[in-house]
């Protein structure tokens, strides 16, 4: 199995004894389906997955009984409870806490907490993260710049409450603003960032059913429901945080849209007059330009007749030839010393 799996899963796979018996809750950042062979030393797994696309993996894979998935930003099931948590800490630090903070409530007495990920990602301040929970934490093994560190619960945790996790601020849009609602890890957490702003000062009038792909925290959805009230606005996003911010974001206008989750385009119906993204290019720590090139060449399928596409994105990324192939046109509208905004139709 070793072959096909991330270095923190080979990690995990010479210490699965540690999880033997568990009644075990898996979250965070999981590169692979390695959670689901822990079916098989655990005596339950349930897995919490804030990732859609890795959520959909372990949906059409092979299960046992003992096994339950969930999506969501937060767990449903609060009365559930586990004896061991393995997180595997996702990209920012603030997430990581998040996750912690959600999900702690669910441990028995005495549990045990695994924290496994990157020497790079921030699992040298591992310790820091569970001085809440437990008296002191112990590296247990290391390997190809991962290690795994854990700590015994000893502390009650404090009851979970979402609202804390919330960063509130505004934005000036025209004469007015707009307020963003962001949880931890989700694009534009704490402010607009240049890519957007650059899409939000070049977008030409919009009408009929207007798609903001990858909508992180709902800013670009948000910002062109004010300006334009009257469109049929879709969000969607990988990321569960993502989608309930972008929620969060649009009551706190008063707007109205439909939020959903999708994998680039997999959820996505067609009949879209305008497609509008600032695409990712990140997974976790590392680079991941397919997702986009693959939505760019399947994009077309999902316009209505006339539709159009305006993607925001890193000039130094090489989107011009999935363009071509993919489009009859298509061309730059705007453009700064690190942005470029392309128009395709």
């Amino acid at each position: 199995m070793s072959h096909a799996l991330s270095p923190v899963s080979q990690l995990l796979e010479r210490n699965q004894s540690l999880f033997a018996g568990k009644r075990l809750l898996i979250a965070g950042y999981l590169e692979d389906n390695f959670a689901l062979h822990l079916q098989t030393v655990a005596s339950c797994v349930s897995i919490f997955c804030t990732d859609y696309h890795r959520y959909r993996a372990l949906q059409a894979s092979p299960s046992s009984p003992n096994l339950t998935l969930e999506f969501d930003h937060q767990p449903r099931d609060t009365d559930a409870r586990y004896d061991a948590l393995l997180l595997l800490l996702p990209k920012a630090k603030r997430e990581s806490q998040y996750l912690l903070a959600c999900l702690t409530p669910l441990l028995t007495p005495g549990a045990d907490l695994f924290l496994a990920g990157e020497n790079r990602g921030g699992i040298n301040g591992a310790d820091k993260l569970l001085a809440l929970y437990g008296d002191g934490s112990s590296k247990l093994d290391s390997a190809r710049r991962c290690s795994l560190v854990h700590c015994r619960l000893n502390a009650e945790p404090a009851r979970f409450c979402l609202e804390q996790w919330v960063t509130n601020y505004a934005i000036p849009v025209d004469t007015s603003t707009v307020n963003i609602c962001a949880l931890p890890g989700v694009f534009s957490a704490d402010a607009l960032d240049e890519g957007s702003a650059l899409l939000l000062a070049h977008t030409p009038p919009l009408h009929g059913r207007v798609l903001d792909l990858g909508c992180g925290a709902g800013v670009i959805g948000a910002v062109l429901a004010h300006r334009y009230p009257d469109i049929k606005l879709e969000l969607c996003d990988i990321n569960a945080l993502a989608l309930e911010s972008s929620r969060r974001t649009l009551a706190a206008n008063g707007m109205h849209g439909e939020v959903h989750a999708s994998d680039m385009l997999s959820d996505i119906a067609p009949g879209i007059d305008f497609l509008i993204t600032n695409p990712p290019f990140h997974a976790g720590l590392n680079t991941l330009y397919a997702p986009t090139e693959q939505m760019i060449t399947a994009a077309p399928s999902r316009l209505a007749k006339g539709g159009k596409m305006l993607l925001v994105a890193n000039a130094f990324l090489r989107y011009p030839p999935y363009l071509e192939r993919a489009f009859e046109r298509h061309s730059v509208i705007a453009e700064n010393r690190k942005f470029r905004l392309y128009l395709a139709s």
